[in-house]
């Protein structure tokens, strides 16, 4: 009986030793903790490829004033994710791809500042951030001849939002070196870029859930009793996966107050909306703008120079095709050739106070 309890008596001094020995593991955080008896758990991408729909990710920087940023998640899928970061001085739109073990960078946007559905377009092979199997030492080569590798498995990282057990990336350089830490649930919670004495850090200091991407978009109204086109800078507010078009909608049939016309009549559908290759605007309507609209050659004019002007300057071209159910533009007034585009002119445009 004595032998009995004196195994019982180490058995549970075994089990609090592991637990006073894990006290700072958070399951929430994807720390992952095995019995004695069981093998650990494959870690793969999918326990690092956590980027959080309607959440924002703030990075507090040292060493550079572009190190802080923040960043939204504009569209997430099963395998893709499109994220838009903002360091103060300009945002860069990037698409990651989890395939065949492999999370890449399958699109980089620089000066990106509309809002498109990147995630299908056509890519190239791009930069690998991470490459299974999650084990020490894997390693892999980039383009620009840069090596880098899995370092650490549980690198400790302190955070303002607590410590976490990281899986280390190294990316060695001729001059440079640069060290992500990635954390289960989480993603990437750290960032140190090094070269010739030089140190710079972003590392994760705050998370928002439920927060839109709010984007400051000038939007045109006609004005036919003088002439000319008003403009309201409009605050449109973005969850992951919106549709841009459809904010574009509300917004034109959303009057402000003053003087001004309706852009787009009650029924209108903004069938589709995107940049082209050609880096002009290509938006085409519903049946319903053209029947809705009642107006005159002035005021009709006046119609499309608004949608022309909001357009071209949320995407920041200079052109934009407007078409209806697919075919040019054309009315008792005005009749546009295919591939006939509307120029954007500001000329004739003032804000409404």
């Amino acid at each position: 009986m004595k032998k009995i309890l004196l195994i019982i008596s180490l058995l549970l001094s075994l089990v609090l030793l592991s637990s006073c020995a894990n006290k700072d593991v958070k399951p929430s955080e994807g720390n992952k903790l095995t019995s004695p008896e069981t093998k650990p758990e494959k870690i793969t991408l999918k326990d690092y490829y956590s980027y959080k729909e309607n959440t924002k990710y703030e990075y507090a920087g040292q060493g550079n004033e572009y190190a802080s940023y923040t960043v939204f998640i504009d569209y997430k899928s099963e395998n893709h994710v499109q994220l838009r970061s903002n360091n103060g001085g300009t945002e860069i739109v990037k698409v990651l791809e989890d395939k065949d073990g492999e999370l890449r960078i399958l699109q980089s946007r620089p000066e990106c500042y509309y809002r498109e559905n990147l995630t299908q377009a056509p890519s190239s092979n791009g930069e690998i951030l991470l490459k299974e199997p999650l084990v020490l030492g894997t390693s892999w080569t980039l383009a620009d001849s840069r090596k880098r590798s899995i370092t650490n498995l549980e690198a400790p990282v302190t955070t303002p939002l607590g410590t976490y057990k990281t899986l280390e990336v190294t990316t060695e350089g001729n001059e440079s070196k640069t060290l992500d830490y990635y954390a289960p649930n989480i993603g990437l919670v750290k960032s140190v870029f090094t070269s010739n004495g030089l140190e710079v850090s972003s590392t994760l200091s705050k998370l928002e859930t439920n927060v839109p991407l709010i984007q400051t978009v000038r939007v045109y109204y006609p004005n036919a009793n003088v002439d000319k086109l008003y403009f309201v800078n409009k605050q449109l507010s973005f969850k992951t996966n919106d549709i841009t078009k459809t904010s574009f909608e509300n917004a034109f049939k959303d009057l402000p107050k003053g003087d001004l016309a309706k852009v787009l009549g009650p029924n209108v559908k903004i069938k589709s909306l995107y940049l082209n290759k050609d880096n002009s605007v290509y938006i085409d309507f519903s049946k319903e703008l053209r029947s809705e609209m009642n107006a005159g050659s002035g005021y009709e004019s006046l119609i499309l120079q608004s949608i022309t002007n909001t357009l071209g300057t949320y995407y920041g071209v200079n052109k934009v095709s407007i078409t209806i159910e697919g075919n040019p533009y054309t009315s008792g007034h005005i009749a546009m050739k295919k591939g006939e585009l509307f120029t954007v002119d500001l000329k004739n445009s003032v804000e409404l106070k």
